[in-house]
């Protein structure tokens, strides 16, 4: 992603302008939170291109099923993590809902069950992959383990240390394995937060997204922001890298998240798997 003064690329490819780059440092505050990198000019246009991607987005996660059926093992995994309000459940809503519900596997992580606790940190994530030709979405996901953790410090520092090796470990093997995993941090600002948190208590209709702890957590904004840039450096990898996607404007959200996508089944181009039966004579029988 671009940062402050420097001149936004095309749209081409949006995957290289909102990647973190791979090694490097990551200093949030570099990144304005209510930019629109490679985007649309405005929330109109913006709309539109995100509803204009819908057909595609459609046709690919049908082939990418289709595939599938023929022994195609490949699979994508969109991982979204971000702050309270950043958006996690309106990405689900918005741009999930362009896909075939059927051909999706939607896992929200919470607090570990006493069961979870019982396993290795990333049993609860390897139970919830998507499986061939269907597109998972992670509502936060095993970063939850290195950022909460960090910052709650609720396990050893040496354990923590280990984990992010482990996490990069884990999603190489989903990589070779098929997975394409799309990771992506919803980047939102300290005052949108406030106001987005303002308006769900100022609505009674929102009171249940509201809870007392978010005021709690976010008194820990820099160390919360601590822990991502952590997080982001050192678990972007070639193949599984970090897209760092601005979540104050959700239309500018929506798009992005929706592009990144696109642009990864683009690539995939998964095919139709050839007929395994003879169509003519079967034409014949039903002409009969």
């Amino acid at each position: 992603m671009a940062k402050k003064g420097k001149k936004k690329p095309g749209r081409q490819d949006l995957r290289s302008l909102l990647r973190i780059p791979v090694g490097k440092p990551v200093d949030l505050t570099a990144y304005p939170a209510d930019a629109t990198p490679g985007g649309p000019k405005g929330k109109a246009e913006g709309l539109a291109a995100t509803a204009g991607m819908g057909e595609e987005l459609a046709e690919l996660q049908e082939r990418l099923f289709a595939a599938s059926t023929a022994g195609d093992r490949r699979r994508v995994l969109l991982v979204l993590q971000g702050m309270d309000t950043s958006g996690k459940g309106g990405t689900v809503k918005h741009v999930i809902g362009l896909f075939n519900p059927s051909g999706c596997r939607i896992r929200s992580f919470k607090a570990p069950t006493r069961e979870e606790l019982n396993h290795p940190f990333l049993w609860r994530i390897m139970r919830a992959l998507p499986q061939p030709g269907e597109i998972g979405i992670f509502d936060r996901s095993h970063y939850e383990d290195v950022l909460i953790a960090r910052v709650r410090e609720l396990v050893p520092h040496r354990q923590l240390g280990r984990r992010y090796g482990q996490i990069s470990r884990f999603e190489e093997s989903l990589a070779d394995d098929g997975v394409s995993v799309i990771k992506v941090f919803l980047h939102i600002g300290y005052e949108q937060q406030r106001r987005r948190l303002l308006e769900r208590l100022d609505n009674p209709e929102k009171h249940w997204k509201f809870n007392p702890g978010d005021i709690d957590e976010r008194a820990l904004w820099p160390a919360y922001q601590k822990a991502y840039e952590i997080a982001l450096e050192r678990c972007s990898t070639d193949v599984a890298p970090w897209y760092l996607v601005p979540a104050d404007r959700k239309w500018y959200r929506n798009w992005a998240i929706s592009r990144l996508l696109l642009e990864q089944l683009r690539e995939l181009d998964p095919k139709y798997p050839a007929g395994d039966f003879d169509v003519a004579e079967c034409r014949r029988r039903l002409l009969v």
